[in-house]
């Protein structure tokens, strides 16, 4: 006799973990810690469950993934923001962790989102790494920007501050090269992304850590995922403008500064954004479709194993 399908839910916060289980509605709580993520784990793998999902949550959700995946189970991570407007589509205004695990748990059973490649845990630590690297620009370009108008009193400590963050930064650079020269894998994708002129390190980097579905699955679905894919705003006879929403922000900031590089110096590119904007396409629409444009190129040449090539 074929077992009924069973659907998990997991609400995860700093102390605990909230777990629900559909279609039966039961339901239990693990400390986050690890000895009740090791319980929740083998309680979820007693149940062989058609499908787990979870919230990403700032990086709480880390060590619950990895807990599955050593059992041998594959979760699925989604958009809090999927979830909450599930939530209200079904009426549930009420905001708990127990009602948020069963409204996860509902959503796995009704949407049954499809189960994806999750980042190991060394693309997560490659991911983090790449997270610093961003934190320490963004400083570092604050603190440049305050010294301009700072006064003498201020200066020096902020120029100190200065030389301080220039020094992590290139730390961490380096970090992030030696990493990827240390796996055979990541080394030749990101040998095979870098043949693109316009994709340098930091792009590199992010797709490796932040994208790991890149040449696994076809154009239309990786446009999608970043959030380049255009969608339909129509209503009967109304035809509206095609926008893009959602998808993968880091991932569209590293893409738009390699695309803004690969428009005066990659001649495919340049070629494609000259003639958009003859036909009278705005900057932002044109822009748009070459970073996707540059997308489905680089899926393809990641799938193929191929580098770059103009003709």
């Amino acid at each position: 006799m074929k077992s009924p399908e069973c659907f998990v839910g997991i609400d995860v916060s700093k102390e605990t973990l909230d777990v629900a289980i559909r279609p039966t509605g039961e339901g239990r709580g693990f400390a986050h810690n690890e000895e009740g993520l090791s319980q929740m784990a083998e309680w979820i793998q007693s149940l062989s469950p058609q499908l787990i999902v979870l919230e990403a949550t700032g990086g709480f959700e880390v060590e619950p993934i990895r807990a599955l995946i050593s059992r041998g189970l594959l979760p699925v991570l989604m958009n809090p923001r999927q979830i909450r407007d599930f939530a209200k589509a079904t009426g549930t205004l009420a905001k708990t962790d127990k009602i948020d695990a069963q409204i996860i748990a509902r959503f796995a059973e009704a949407v049954r989102p499809e189960v994806r490649p999750l980042p190991t845990p060394e693309a997560q630590e490659l991911g983090a790494l790449n997270t610093r690297r961003r934190q320490l620009v963004e400083m570092l370009t604050a603190e440049k920007n305050r010294l301009c108008t700072a006064p003498p009193s201020i200066r020096k400590a902020i120029q100190t501050h200065i030389r301080w963050l220039e020094k992590s930064l290139d730390k961490v650079n380096k970090e992030l090269r030696d990493r990827i020269k240390a796996n055979p894998l990541w080394r030749d994708k990101d040998e095979i992304l870098r043949s693109a002129a316009g994709v340098g390190p930091a792009t590199s980097t992010t797709l490796l850590s932040d994208l790991p579905e890149l040449g696994t699955v076809n154009g239309k679905e990786i446009s999608a995922l970043v959030g380049l894919a255009p969608l339909n705003r129509d209503s009967g006879s109304f035809r509206g403008r095609r926008m893009i929403w959602g998808g993968r922000a880091v991932v569209r900031s590293a893409l738009y500064m390699s695309t803004l590089v690969a428009i005066r110096f990659n001649p495919v590119i340049r070629a494609f954004y000259e003639r958009l904007r003859a036909a009278g396409k705005p900057f932002k629409v044109a822009i748009t479709a070459c970073m996707r444009k540059l997308l489905i190129i680089l899926n393809t040449m990641l799938k193929t194993r191929t580098r770059w090539r103009t003709a």
